[in-house]
């Protein structure tokens, strides 16, 4: 057996161990559990309880915690230790079924969007079984969904969870509908590329802006930024190849299929991605992922960054969710194979899909809706605001031939003809790789790629699992009444591509020219998330959600005011440290040269007028002037946050941030660069955006 054989899964009380520790009848008990959703009996817990205790304490664990996703987008963990008293001044290990199975956390400050006051402290951690527990300093990790007292969900596992089974149950009445009695479950999969921004953790901590908000609220754009697209894809550097080799041993560990790395566009910039996994499972190991980046990264003297905008200038980062449904026997119900135009099932969920993603387009943009992510989404880097499919000629043609009513000329799979007779020929994919669409089809699944970096992949999947469950009801629900199935199956699939084509888009999302396009089809351009969030508490959406039983009425509006206080308080700290930074660090700066500057005119002019003052002279009135500006700039600034105290009602108050407070940061910061590329080096205190961006060598 290989070393990385031997390593996957070394922490994680997986199948395997559960086959080899548990009893047989205890085992199936909890896989039953585990694959169909049946209540699991607290003399079953307690045996599973044990034998994952002394798994873990044979690892080395000490502790054990509920690891649960609260609604901050991270994740959160209180260690309890396995130690119990025996008395004579003795201890025993111990770990009942009732540990394992509920936890009792304070998390009273965690947000909840009035669920709770901060006063009741009372919520629950409940085991996830379809989610292994895992080994993470030390400490035993049991995944668990996270509720209020009374029983709302203050998580994003739970409302994920619920809308995979939405889905599961709809899907399975469209594939009974074609005679499918094999299957018993469809599960949504996903597979989340992560890209992420590597920098010296000296330079790191320098930079006051990107130790508290993740991104550079200052910094003049470097001689050389990523004009020559010379990193992407390029010999990754040694001390980032060190990182990459212990992050994937990491991983493996943990059962995470870390699978691809490589250089990204921007200097500094990387990827990984893993291979496909159901999605709370993958959404686990995301998390994992990202926090897993941070703690190796900082073992190599490294500060990995996350933040969807780290940089000015240079491309974001982002985290394309790759998004399939499959069936517990392994069929993708998303593959067209070779030759989709003749397979019904595969057409009907494939216009589900498109009928989904244009109906509750305005949805699938509020998944994306950071105040992080303002900042990438249609900045000729990312998809812009507007969704829009992509699924290629082949596919495209085949719709358009149904609805006309056409025959489709199959073009029957044939090589590439790339010229050189020496390479291996290969099948053609069925469509080409569309990098500005915000949702695309590669193959056979779809790429949602407006997710920002730093975004928990469970809230694209849920929006995306609920409605693509509510066409599927639709679908089913005309279809089980059918008097003839193969005839009103053609004319479901005509009519809903006839009736939601205008989401499709095969072009260049990046064009002015579809901005134009866009609207006149009659696609929403929600360009922020000020304008994107109200769509989350429409009527619409409400239904939606209340239908699908994966958000109640209370559960939707607690996350709508979650998410734009997020929006406020990020726009707040960012505008609170950039004061902080221009006036202990920038100023200072300023007086400090402009005073060398001063002493040295003065010298010459004592001198005589043979010297030459017009440089000194020159320097120093246009840094006056800067300066004289960039006081007026911050102190427009800090009245704007003044006033933002005044706002109350919440969506108002996001409003002020991005009209007002964003505007006069933005005004802040052009007068700040500007004084950045006249004051000497040895004066400036940040380190600029040339030495971040190629610290790591």
């Amino acid at each position: 057996m290989s070393k990385i054989t031997e390593l996957f899964g070394a922490m994680v009380f997986n199948d395997t161990v559960m086959q080899a520790r548990l009893p047989r009848d205890i085992y199936k008990a909890l896989k039953k559990t585990m694959s169909q959703g049946t209540h699991l009996e607290l003399d079953i817990a307690n045996v599973v309880a044990n034998a994952m205790k002394d798994w873990a304490v044979e690892k080395g664990a000490t502790h054990f915690t509920h690891w649960f996703h609260p609604m901050t987008g991270s994740t959160a963990e209180k260690h309890d230790s396995f130690i119990s008293p025996k008395g004579n001044g003795q201890i025993i290990m111990e770990f009942s079924g009732k540990e394992l199975v509920r936890g009792e956390p304070d998390a009273s400050s965690f947000p909840s969007g009035g669920l709770r006051t901060t006063f009741e402290a009372r919520g629950y951690t409940v085991w996830d079984t379809t989610s292994y527990a895992f080994i993470k300093d030390d400490t035993l990790c049991i995944p668990t969904a996270f509720c209020s007292y009374s029983g709302e969900a203050l998580d994003k596992k739970t409302p994920l969870l619920r809308s995979m089974e939405a889905l599961n149950k709809q899907a399975m009445r469209i594939l009974k509908l074609f005679g499918n009695t094999s299957a018993r479950r469809v599960v949504s999969q996903i597979g989340p590329e992560q890209e992420y921004f590597l920098i010296d953790k000296e330079m790191f901590l320098k930079r006051l802006d990107l130790v508290c908000t993740g991104r550079t609220l200052l910094g003049a754009r470097p001689p050389k930024g990523q004009e020559l697209e010379d990193h992407y894809f390029g010999c990754i550097k040694p001390r980032v190849s060190a990182f990459m080799k212990e992050l994937d041993e990491e991983l493996w560990k943990l059962g995470v299929c870390a699978k691809t790395k490589h250089n990204e566009v921007a200097p500094a910039q990387h990827e990984l991605a893993p291979i496909y996994g159901t999605a709370n499972i993958a959404t686990d190991h995301n998390q994992l992922t990202m926090e897993i980046m941070k703690s190796v990264a900082d073992k190599h003297g490294l500060a990995c960054m996350l933040h969807e905008k780290p940089f000015a200038g240079v491309n974001g980062s982002g985290k394309h969710n790759n998004w399939s449904i499959t069936t517990d026997t392994g069929v993708n119900l998303l593959n067209p194979g070779h030759t989709p135009h003749e397979d019904a099932q595969f057409l009907l969920f494939l216009v589900a899909v498109i009928k989904a993603v244009d109906e509750y387009q305005d949805l699938i943009r509020v998944s994306a809706a950071s105040a992080g992510n303002d900042h990438r989404l249609g900045a000729n880097e990312a998809p812009p605001a507007i969704v829009s499919m992509f699924l290629g000629d082949e596919l495209t043609g085949i719709l358009e031939a149904i609805e006309t009513g056409s025959d489709y000329l199959n073009k029957e799979e044939h090589q590439m003809q790339i010229g050189v007779t020496a390479l291996p020929h290969f099948p053609k994919d069925t469509t080409d790789r569309n990098r500005t669409s915000p949702f695309a089809f590669t193959g056979n699944k779809f790429e949602f790629r407006m997710l920002g970096s730093m975004f928990s992949t469970a809230d694209p999947n849920i929006i995306l699992n609920t409605s693509v469950a509510e066409i599927l009801r639709q679908f089913a629900d005309e279809l089980e009444k059918a008097q003839d199935f193969k005839s009103d199956l053609a004319s479901l699939i005509k009519k809903t591509f006839h009736e939601h084509k205008r989401i499709i888009f095969n072009g260049n999302n990046y064009s002015g020219e579809w901005v134009i396009e866009a609207k006149k089809r009659g696609l929403s351009n929600l360009q922020t998330t000020v304008d994107a969030l109200p769509e989350f508490i429409s009527p619409k959406s409400v239904a939606l959600f209340s239908q699908h039983q994966v958000f109640t009425g209370s559960e939707v509006h607690s996350r709508y005011e979650i998410l734009l206080e997020a929006y406020c308080k990020t726009i707040h700290i960012e505008a609170d440290t950039m004061a902080d930074i221009v006036k202990g660090s920038v100023i200072p700066a300023c007086i400090g040269y402009q005073n060398e500057l001063a002493k040295l005119l003065a010298k010459k002019k004592a001198c005589g007028s043979e010297y030459d003052t017009s440089l000194e002279g020159y320097l120093l009135s246009r840094i006056s002037a800067l300066a004289s500006s960039l006081l007026k700039k911050l102190t427009v600034l800090e009245n704007a946050l003044l006033e933002s105290r005044d706002k109350t009602e919440t969506l108002a108050h996001a409003r002020f941030y991005r009209d007002r407070v964003f505007a006069a940061m933005s005004e802040l910061r052009f007068v700040a660069d500007e004084l950045e590329t006249l004051v000497g080096n040895e004066h400036w205190p940040l380190p600029t955006y040339a030495q971040m961006l190629y610290s790591v060598v």
